[in-house]
């Protein structure tokens, strides 16, 4: 009091509304989904206080914890978990030569017109319509093309377009056209491994059949693990170059193409597989 009647006011003293929206930083940190306004509605209700949400959003960032956009990971079931598990511990201990020899692949979708993918301009007011800083659309999206893929870590190797349904047979044609070019191309060792997801059409019997019959080894993969496949990476610098580029120019879609013209697809072959075995 004496303070008080000294030095008027109560500067230095923490605010009425600080523990209540420190309540609510912990409440974020249980439940990061959650919006601050529907933090200041669970404080309305717990304590029967309003707390404006902007002073939620200030008081979560004071804490470290600020909006982002989610990351999107596969639903895995405790099987799932278990597998990937034990497949991260067998390979622990894999020596570099491993990796280096095994051909990783996949198939992928490109929309032509390049949706799937987010876009930058860098341009001066009040020319957004300008041609040069537009992307062209068409009805109905204008389609999309399936590729199958292939790198390793000297690079990446052959793509080639899938016309009509993806079958098992559909698949063995393209392992056949593609695979052991590749692995000739990309100077692969033996014994080389080929990396393949457990696609129905992938271990179906007569694909099992027909890799053994070809002595294609495989390297056991753990279902569901798209994320795990270091050539997701690679898929996403691939579409953003399509986008770039005049699709008829670069691909003809009869025919197998290598997915080595653009140079940063390179050094992104690299990176992706520095992120595979430090995982």
């Amino acid at each position: 009091m004496e303070r008080w009647r000294t030095f008027p006011g109560v500067a230095g003293q923490p605010k009425l509304h600080q523990e209540r929206s420190n309540n609510s930083s912990r409440r974020s940190q249980k439940t990061p989904q959650q919006h601050p306004k529907d933090c200041r509605l669970a404080s309305v209700a717990s304590v029967k206080v309003s707390v404006h949400y902007s002073t939620i959003r200030k008081r979560l960032g004071k804490n470290g914890l600020h909006g982002r956009v989610p990351r999107r990971k596969p639903l895995l079931s405790k099987k799932n978990i278990k597998a990937r598990l034990s497949f991260a511990r067998k390979h622990l201990d894999d020596p570099q030569d491993f990796w280096e020899n095994t051909l990783w692949t996949d198939e992928g979708n490109i929309e032509l017109f390049g949706k799937s993918v987010s876009h930058y301009v860098w341009r001066k007011s009040n020319t957004a319509f300008q041609k040069k800083n537009i992307i062209p659309t068409v009805k109905y999206g204008g389609g999309s093309v399936m590729v199958w893929g292939c790198f390793a870590a000297s690079g990446p190797g052959r793509l080639a377009v899938i016309n009509g349904t993806m079958n098992s047979a559909v698949y063995q044609k393209i392992l056949k056209e593609n695979v052991r070019p590749s692995v000739c191309d990309l100077k692969l060792k033996q014994p080389w491994v080929l990396q393949q997801d457990n696609d129905p059409k992938h271990t179906s019997k007569s694909t099992s059949e027909w890799l053994k019959k070809n002595k294609m080894k495989t390297l056991e993969w753990p279902s569901p693990s798209p994320d795990l496949n270091p050539i997701e990476m690679l898929w996403h610098d691939l579409k953003r170059w399509f986008m770039l580029e005049n699709p008829p120019m670069w691909l003809n879609y009869n025919n197998s193409a290598k997915m080595s013209g653009p140079k940063f697809l390179h050094s992104a072959v690299t990176d992706s597989l520095q992120v595979m075995e430090n995982a």
